[in-house]
């Protein structure tokens, strides 16, 4: 069967993985399936820097904007919802852009990774949900570690709910989270794919990008979003968004805003670094770098280029 054609812009928060990808599909009449973990959830625009009707110019974007924030939403539900909007844009004659920075859901996704059908277990959840809290991080990781070292060895002690999972599935399968994917990429992948990843030689200038986004954010009415988010019930992986749990010390009285505003532009770094890490372990993505350009249209001549490449006769 002949593979369908995707092209994926990937890479950092605020490094204009955005503006490239609609820049693409206006060249190559395409369409975009957003692959954004957080833009998924209804109401949370600002903070997870949502496109603008006038951002994306007319250009079909998908998966954006549709969960409800009290809703849970797994992997696998993304990656079903994500096949059939690239089977209905291709069925159209268009190309699918893929763009986001999650990079589980573009692996899972274009990669065909099969996810299992075990559920959670509640009683299992919660026996591990209170070991977490009773002796924390570090001693939960050690643990996934003695059974699991290569998917300990990609999470950060931070990944609280990640690292609750990996045990679980260990619990609940008597297989590591390891062995499902090796078993989950037996089936080989239905799309030919083109990767794309913008990146900063200079780091500084991929940092400010990110303080300024915060800076604009909060002159778009962040602060009020973020209030309005805490007075409504919320799944509790929505209310992981960076942007929101950054502010709460401030509506608590805790924290000045300014003190706060740092700490979201700290964390957005943080994360920042954490996707390059995630991307950089794809041998297949073409790194493009806007600081090596005289500016935007050089760039985009240059990414142009590599597309007309990739899709030599497949349209």
């Amino acid at each position: 069967m002949k593979k369908i054609p995707v092209i994926a812009v990937v890479g950092p928060t605020a490094s204009g993985k955005t503006s490239l990808s609609i820049n693409i599909a206006k060249k190559f009449r395409g369409q975009v399936v957003s692959a954004d973990s957080m833009q998924i959830y209804e109401k949370m625009d600002i903070a997870t820097a949502k496109p603008t009707a006038d951002e994306t110019q007319g250009i079909q974007h998908y998966l954006i904007g549709f969960q409800p924030i009290d809703k849970k939403f797994s992997v696998a539900e993304y990656v079903s919802l994500a096949n059939e909007c690239i089977l209905k844009i291709h069925n159209e004659g268009d190309i699918p852009v893929v763009a986001g920075g999650t990079g589980l859901y573009v692996d899972s996704l274009l990669n065909n990774i099969q996810f299992s059908k075990e559920e959670e277990n509640r009683e299992i959840r919660q026996e591990l949900t209170d070991l977490f809290d009773e002796k924390g991080a570090e001693y939960m990781l050690d643990l996934l570690r003695e059974i699991d070292p290569l998917t300990a060895e990609r999470l950060h002690l931070k990944d609280k709910s990640r690292i609750i999972r990996a045990l679980e599935i260990y619990k609940l399968t008597g297989k590591t989270m390891t062995e499902q994917k090796i078993l989950s990429r037996e089936e080989e992948s239905p799309y030919d794919v083109l990767y794309i990843g913008i990146n900063y030689r200079d780091r500084n200038v991929l940092y400010d990008r990110i303080n300024r986004r915060v800076d604009i954010m909060l002159e778009n009415g962040l602060l009020e979003e973020a209030k309005d988010f805490y007075n409504i019930p919320q799944d509790k992986t929505a209310c992981q968004a960076i942007g929101y749990k950054e502010l709460a010390p401030y509506f608590n009285g805790e924290k000045s805003l300014d003190e706060c505003v740092e700490k979201l532009k700290q964390e957005t770094r943080h994360y920042a670094k954490r996707q390059l890490t995630w991307f950089r372990k794809n041998e297949n993505v073409n790194w493009i770098y806007p600081d090596d350009y005289e500016d935007e249209a050089e760039m985009y001549s240059a990414v142009y280029e590599i597309i007309n490449e990739f899709l030599g006769g497949k349209q």
